[in-house]
């Protein structure tokens, strides 16, 4: 639905073929500390939804292999858009996830963050997890938040990693530990923000906080902000 010459390049974004698709999909489902994190996950995504007002359709993008489906549908007349840039992660998603689960899908597409191609205000919410902590460059995090505000009616949620608690303080105390004994941190494709950065970075985009929901609050990095675009 979008031309994806005109999107910023990213390599982490190439990875999701079919088989990296499959691994994705069980590795959330394996031991009992993933099981744990995505249960935990789920508790904030739908804190988030409610804080957001349990919108009655939602874009869930990048979907990935449908992850957040089943909690989606707990909103018995959501109506539920899917949408990634790895046709290969929606395809893992479709064939199995449950099937209650998938019928739910009113329209499953893939498309880029950056430029979808979908119309103004077509839902009115977005939902955004486990995208913008891969996104390096400020202008095209605000580029991703532009485009959802545009697209969202109502609000916006998305998660990402924060300052402000033990986990932040440790993975920056890491880096800065690589770049001593390697005079670089190496390649990264997963980012810290402070609060405040990401916080203009809404502003930048037009939009405004609603609230958030945080993983475990003063211990985890993940946190979902609900926005709304202030146009409302």
């Amino acid at each position: 639905m979008s031309n994806p010459d005109q999107s910023p390049h990213y390599e982490f974004a190439e990875k999701y073929d079919p088989e990296h698709a499959r691994e994705y999909f069980d590795k959330h489902g394996s031991g009992f500390w993933r099981r744990l994190s995505t249960w935990r996950e789920i508790g904030m995504a739908r804190k988030a939804l409610r804080i957001a007002g349990n919108p009655k359709s939602v874009l869930d993008l990048p979907c990935g292999t449908g992850r957040f489906w089943a909690l989606l549908c707990e909103q018995p007349d959501r109506k539920i858009y899917a949408a990634d840039n790895s046709q290969a992660m929606i395809d893992t998603g479709l064939q199995l996830r449950p099937p209650e689960a998938v019928a739910r899908i009113a329209q499953a597409f893939q498309c880029s963050a950056f430029s979808t191609g979908l119309p103004d205000d077509f839902v009115e919410c977005v939902f955004c997890i486990r995208l913008l902590h891969h996104i390096q460059k400020s202008e095209d995090r605000i580029r991703i938040l532009k485009e959802f505000a545009r697209i969202s009616s109502g609000t916006v949620i998305v998660s990402l990693w924060v300052d402000g608690n033990f986990r932040a303080w440790r993975h920056r105390r890491k880096q800065e530990r690589k770049a001593r004994l390697r005079g670089t941190s190496g390649p990264r494709d997963r980012f810290l923000l402070r609060q405040e950065e990401i916080e203009a970075e809404f502003a930048a985009a037009g939009l405004e906080v609603v609230g958030h929901a945080d993983f475990l609050k003063y211990w985890d990095k993940w946190r979902a902000y609900v926005v709304r675009p202030t146009k409302n």
